[in-house]
């Protein structure tokens, strides 16, 4: 084969370079066009799932809650009063019982026997007290005619005074001997529900017992005491000066926030604790149903009054940033902006907003740490404004 001359090899070599460039030109305007088509073409993200809720208008109950233990109103440990043998009891363990019913007998002969012995030496007396007055009535009539001495007759009065003084220390000891008897029978002192028995008949008891028979709760009406921070005493005070009836007190379970009972404030005690800065409060509950009972923990909430027409939201919408308090309010495109709000209140699950919201607006109220400014938001859950009714509707 004649060789390729160099002129021809020249030519086919300019042309492979020129081929070459223009297919290296033509990929990169191909790999720029897939560069730019991405983005002029890219999806909008996805909107992101929260719950949102309304901003209403509404009457807040304004309160303060605390822990609170419950008290019996009244505790009384019944105790014998006199020595003896217990005979009976009349009550049975953990049964309501009513002021004046029978709870036990002591064996009452001894004391009998010493009301009759005291009730013959008054009679005893009386009678020689009724002989030495006719007496004297003799010795009165003697004096007149001169026919016995002054010294006679001053003698039989000091004996009548003498004996009229020992009647009426027969008298006493008569009371005494029947009160003794009294102290026999021996009945409950207050209305009420009676705990375990602590004595057993056929023992001696004795007055000097420390242990008692019973003890006597009275758990309707009942007490809560709780405390709350000293400084919301001056809050407290004012509001118990301006209301005209106690202030509502509710009682909640602690584990169900079930509400066991309403009552009245009858006590703000007149000393701080320096060692916690609380202030101790009572609150009386009726109690027919002893949904409280005496020892029990409670979530106790005083009301002090009502803030009307305040703007509400629940209280997970509030957000809290260095610059101050704020919410992911929902505009109308369904996205969000950052509203900074002032907060007057927060009240349960309720926060009461002074400045920021109006009512109609809505409020992210979960899911805020997925969002930022300008993102669009789409609801999670059905009817997410109606958890804060709730809220709203207990103090």
């Amino acid at each position: 084969m004649p060789p390729v001359p160099f002129q021809h090899r020249k030519r086919i070599l300019i042309a492979a370079a020129g081929i070459a460039f223009l297919a290296a030109c033509w990929l990169a305007a191909i790999a720029l066009a897939r560069m730019r088509a991405p983005r002029a073409a890219a999806p909008a993200p996805p909107a992101i799932a929260v719950t949102t809720a309304p901003v209403r208008e509404e009457t807040v109950p304004l309160s303060l809650a605390g822990v609170g233990t419950v008290q019996a109103m009244a505790t009384v440990t019944v105790k014998p009063r006199v020595d003896g043998e217990l005979e009976r009891v009349g009550f049975v363990e953990g049964q309501d019982v009513k002021a004046g019913q029978v709870l036990a007998q002591i064996d009452p002969r001894t004391f009998q026997a010493q009301l009759q012995q005291a009730q013959a030496q008054k009679a005893r007396d009386e009678a020689q007290l009724a002989n030495a007055r006719l007496d004297l009535q003799r010795y009165e009539e003697l004096i007149r005619v001169d026919s016995t001495t002054r010294q006679t007759v001053d003698t039989q009065r000091a004996l009548v005074a003498q004996l009229a003084a020992a009647v009426k220390t027969d008298e006493a000891q008569v009371s005494l001997a029947r009160v003794q008897l009294d102290y026999t029978t021996i009945t409950a002192p207050i209305s009420g529900r009676v705990g375990a028995r602590l004595v057993d008949p056929g023992n001696i008891v004795h007055a000097a017992d420390t242990t008692g028979l019973v003890v006597i709760r009275q758990i309707d009406p009942i007490d809560v005491v709780f405390t709350l921070p000293d400084d919301t005493l001056r809050r407290i005070n004012r509001a118990v000066l301006e209301s005209k009836t106690p202030l509502p007190v509710y009682a909640y379970e602690r584990s169900s926030d079930e509400q066991l009972g309403q009552g009245g404030l009858i006590l703000v005690n007149n000393t701080i604790d320096t060692t916690s800065g609380t202030i101790q409060l009572k609150a009386r509950f009726p109690n027919p149903s002893h949904a409280l009972w005496p020892g029990q923990y409670v979530n106790a909430r005083l009301v002090l009054g009502e803030l009307e027409r305040s703007v509400t939201i629940p209280a997970a919408a509030v957000q809290r940033r260095e610059a101050g308090p704020y919410v992911y309010a929902v505009q109308p495109d369904q996205t969000v902006r950052i509203q900074p709000i002032e907060v007057a209140e927060l009240q349960g699950g309720l926060a009461v907003v002074s400045r920021g919201l109006k009512a109609g607006e809505r409020v992210v109220a979960d899911g805020q740490y997925k969002l930022k400014p300008g993102a669009r938001i789409t609801e999670a859950r059905a009817n997410a404004g109606s958890a804060p009714q709730g809220a709203a509707a207990r103090p």
